[in-house]
């Protein structure tokens, strides 16, 4: 039996009087890689903001419809915002390090959970940079500036301290945008590594890459999911003449 991680249903998001996302409703199986792909301003973003709810901080975002995690509607009032985003990680389009050493970088969270100890910080950060693929690059650098890495460097940083949080959850946004060939490669590849202990929703503009790494992809087209489906299915049998003309470059990203 297949098992529902993420229950979107019928989200509806807007931006003051601007309707973002449209009727979304998506189920997104744990431990899976789920990519979200569609043209520029389709929505993509807004809804793995949603997920989290970092739309939060967006003035004027009003959201209709549920999102469940573990079958809790994570829009009910009494739902820690704090907790949950714990639970649900998200790394942005660039890096985004703290001007702190690597070590600060690593073990920001564990510190605000009242870890204290520096040998038990420490195994923290060294499990986290493990399953990062970063761990050996750093293991003698922490106490240097974290800005100091290479960009996809910092980037691998930046996922073993969302990693240090002990999520469940993994959204990336764009991730590999900012980076050269062989760093993508590289964070393709921890990526899959990664969904053995993880659920991953990737947004992703970039459809080779959707291809290689995802188990699910959902195209969207201006707020709304045209298709849901396998990777294999959504890029070589695609049911919609739409979704059938954008994985094939008939019209732009």
């Amino acid at each position: 039996m297949k098992e529902i991680k993420i229950n979107i249903s019928n989200l509806n998001l807007f931006y003051g009087n601007k309707s973002v996302l449209k009727n979304i409703n998506l189920e997104i199986r744990g431990k899976k890689i789920t990519a979200l792909i569609g043209p520029s301003g389709c929505g993509k973003t807004s809804l793995l903001r949603s997920i989290n709810r970092m739309n939060d901080y967006i003035p004027g975002c009003r959201i209709e419809g549920r999102v469940e995690i573990d079958s809790e509607n994570i829009f009910e009032k009494d739902v820690d915002v704090y907790n949950l985003r714990q639970k649900v990680g998200i790394v942005s389009q660039k890096p985004n390090l703290f001007p702190k050493s690597i070590f600060d970088n690593l073990a920001f969270v564990p510190r605000l959970k009242g870890i204290k100890k520096r040998e038990d910080l420490l195994e923290i950060v060294e499990i986290a940079a493990t399953k990062s693929a970063i761990w050996d690059e750093i293991k003698d650098r922490l106490s240097e500036p974290a800005l100091n890495l290479s960009m996809g460097q910092q980037q691998r940083v930046c996922i073993a301290r969302t990693l240090a949080a002990s999520p469940e959850i993994l959204l990336m946004d764009e991730p590999t945008t900012s980076l050269d060939p062989v760093s993508t490669s590289k964070i393709e590849q921890l990526i899959y590594e990664l969904k053995n202990d993880f659920t991953i929703v990737i947004v992703t503009h970039i459809m080779q890459q959707a291809g290689r790494i995802s188990d699910f992809t959902a195209f969207m087209y201006d707020g709304e999911i045209v298709e849901y489906n396998s990777t294999t299915k959504i890029f070589t049998k695609p049911a919609v003449k739409k979704t059938e003309d954008y994985v094939t470059g008939r019209f732009g990203n």
